[in-house]
């Protein structure tokens, strides 16, 4: 449990300062809010594609799949927008605090092996897709000054509650799993 609440801690401090309205007081740009979009989504790429080479659980794998696929596609629709905007993602203190965090729950992750590697990529996953919807209600979508950059962000909303669900389900087969032995 230490590990996996290490490993959260880093990654999820800028999304929670966005979530308790850190952000909103200084009003987040659609600039920013791209560049949050954006980083949220490759941290949780970076984070599937070490499930998918480090665990021996076909479930993890598998959801760890679902995260490359369904993020890389969030990022893709994120870069065409912004493209189509002509509006560059700005680097602002949140997304360098989520790409700190992710940097160093990949570290954390590397050092963990078998039923381990498993328990602290859930954990993280839960803790983070929670923490995700969070900001995205309480700060990106209410900021967001464009109306297609609104929309894309309540539309792929849905994903991160169906995330959030299969990771919680897993982390409890992973418990039971874990109780088993």
């Amino acid at each position: 449990m230490r590990a996996s609440t290490k490993v959260s801690a880093i990654a999820l401090s800028g999304l929670f300062s966005l979530a308790a309205g850190g952000a909103s007081a200084q009003q987040v740009s659609d600039a920013q809010i791209a560049s949050i979009v954006v980083t949220a989504n490759q941290v949780d790429i970076d984070a599937g594609k070490m499930a998918v080479a480090q665990s021996s659980n076909p479930e993890v794998k598998k959801f760890g799949q679902l995260m490359i696929t369904d993020h890389t596609g969030v990022n893709k629709s994120a870069s065409d927008l912004v493209t189509k905007l002509g509006v560059t993602p700005a680097e602002n203190p949140t997304s360098q605090s989520l790409k700190t965090g992710g940097d160093q729950n990949l570290s954390q992750l590397k050092g963990l092996k078998g039923a381990a590697f498993d328990k602290a990529y859930v954990d993280h996953e839960v803790a983070y897709h929670q923490q995700v919807l969070d900001a995205l209600d309480k700060t990106l979508i209410p900021n967001a000054q464009n109306a297609e950059l609104k929309a894309l962000l309540v539309k792929t909303r849905p994903a991160f509650v169906a995330h959030l669900d299969h990771a919680k389900s897993l982390q409890a087969s992973l418990g039971s799993a874990g109780a088993a032995h």
